[in-house]
């Protein structure tokens, strides 16, 4: 029993390290806004264009960046529950017949 649940913290681990590694994509207004965010809903950088940054105004540019920021935390949720999925069904499967409790 406690051989599985090391086993789950071994797991859960792994996929933290890989959901950081992963970078996953925001953008608004045509990409004039972009987002870098890794899986594990780390944001990682913000970049705004210039020209568009020297004309657009304070309410408009924070609901932008906020579509941006979104949409790639939309990404990095999707990453992470179909990491979290794979580890769970690995993992239950590991169980014998008790993984079909959970089903």
């Amino acid at each position: 029993m406690f051989d599985k649940l090391f086993q789950a913290q071994q797991k859960a681990e792994e996929v933290k390290k890989r959901l950081d590694s992963i970078s996953v994509f925001g953008e608004a207004e045509g990409g004039k806004i972009k987002v870098v965010a890794s899986a594990s809903k780390e944001i990682k950088e913000v970049t705004i264009d210039p020209d568009f940054l020297a004309n657009a105004e304070k309410e408009e540019l924070e609901e932008l960046i906020a579509v941006a920021v979104n949409k790639a935390l939309a990404q990095a949720e999707s990453i992470s529950q179909t990491e979290m999925q794979a580890v769970s069904q690995d993992l239950l499967g590991g169980l014998g017949g008790f993984g079909d409790l959970f089903k």
